[in-house]
């Protein structure tokens, strides 16, 4: 089997070839890039499976560079903010990251963190292609092609699997414990955002019903339900 190919985007050069060192004895094909620029442009013209980006770096720091591959590219995206930074993490999110780590990391949570990107942003081999549906919503998991009222969806890996869940349980409440788990891979945090960030982007593309309300409604203190039409 092929190792995963993984694109470190850091100006500590120090670090990313530790951290790529690591990577390799943990079965992945880690490659470095020293800046923003170098980053944006290696992930848009070679075939990576997923890049790393440190927020802090000089020049093009690690926020345009995610807006320049979003721009051209559904790549998984991890982003390595600073402890407590939550604009960063926020502006990542919103961009399209498809999550985020807290510096400083150890190289086993950032192992562990790109496998779980790498395992919900892949198609499902020998999963049932569905589709997943409700209302004008189509979804294949074993593919991950989607569909809105019959046109492509374009999706991070992470918003698939958000929106795979809400529409699975269409008129039903998902808590945010679950979206978390299943969606991310990972406990949800007492001050953790991600999911609200990843929801707000799902109906910025979904855009709003007909009576102008969300697709997607948060029932405060609970979690997040995709409305069912009405038979």
């Amino acid at each position: 089997m092929t190792p995963p190919r993984v694109l470190l985007v850091d100006d500590d050069v120090e670090l990313s070839t530790l951290l790529a060192e690591y990577l390799a004895r943990e079965g992945f094909d880690a490659e470095t890039a020293p800046d923003g620029e170098a980053g944006a442009r290696r992930a848009l013209d070679e075939p990576f499976d997923i890049v790393v980006l440190d927020v802090m770096m000089p020049g093009i720091d690690g926020i345009e560079a995610l807006r320049r591959i979003r721009a051209r590219s559904p790549v998984p995206v991890l982003m390595l903010t600073a402890r407590g930074d939550d604009i960063d993490r926020i502006l990542g999110l919103e961009l399209g990251a498809d999550d985020y780590v807290p510096k400083p990391c150890t190289p086993r949570e950032l192992a562990a963190r790109l496998r779980a990107i790498l395992r919900r942003s892949a198609p499902r081999e020998g999963a049932p292609d569905g589709p997943v549906a409700s209302g004008p919503l189509r979804l294949w998991p074993g593919s991950r092609r989607a569909t809105w009222h019959d046109a492509p969806l374009s999706l991070t890996g992470t918003e698939f699997g958000l929106l795979e869940i809400l529409a699975r349980n269409a008129g039903r409440v998902v808590d945010k414990a679950e979206l978390s788990e299943t969606a991310l891979g990972r406990p949800l945090g007492r001050f953790d955002r991600s999911i609200d960030v990843h929801v707000s982007s799902l109906r910025h593309k979904l855009g709003p019903r007909d009576d102008g309300s969300s697709w997607i409604e948060t029932v405060r203190g609970r979690g997040y339900q995709f409305v069912r039409d009405p038979e």
